[in-house]
């Protein structure tokens, strides 16, 4: 199991920043999701989240908050199995700027760029969006603000 650290970046208008993917082989397969990528050896979840949205994002004026949310999931990605447990914090910056540092040949295959999505954008969006409740789940958050606790997220198998 893959430990895993995303972060939800919210910036001073509450947008969400997305990170569009796709297969390497196929850009048609598409998706977008939140930045954050695997725990490298004894590093901590939330230096994880911090390095990985750095490197995917080029943001570093962040102010990391608590985790919100855990799922576990199971997606085929480049030609294997993914089983990964996620942890989702909460992060805020005046940065709305994106330029990718430092991403792995992998990314660079398959990362096709990022965008701010307001709420009501992820509302009536069509495409693919991971965690797929992403929308409810931010409403929520801007609606009642932090829950008390880390949220487990329904286990999703792609």
């Amino acid at each position: 199991m893959r430990r895993v650290a995303r972060v939800v970046l919210l910036d001073p208008d509450d947008r969400i920043l997305l990170l569009h993917g796709h297969e390497p082989d196929d850009p048609a397969d598409d998706w977008w999701f939140t930045p954050g990528g695997g725990v490298e050896g004894d590093e901590t979840r939330e230096a994880a989240a911090v390095r990985e949205l750095a490197e995917e994002t080029g943001i570093t004026d962040v102010d990391l908050g608590p985790v919100l949310w855990r799922r576990r999931c199971s997606f085929p990605f480049a030609g294997r199995r993914w089983d990964q447990d996620e942890w989702y914090y909460l992060a805020r910056t005046t940065t709305t700027a994106t330029r990718a540092q430092a991403l792995t040949e992998l990314e660079r295959r398959s990362v096709a760029g990022a965008r701010w999505w307001t709420c009501a954008e992820l509302t009536r969006t069509h495409e693919t969006v991971y965690p797929t409740r992403l929308a409810e789940l931010l409403r929520r958050l801007l609606d009642e603000g932090l829950p008390a606790g880390p949220v487990t997220l329904d286990t999703e198998i792609v």
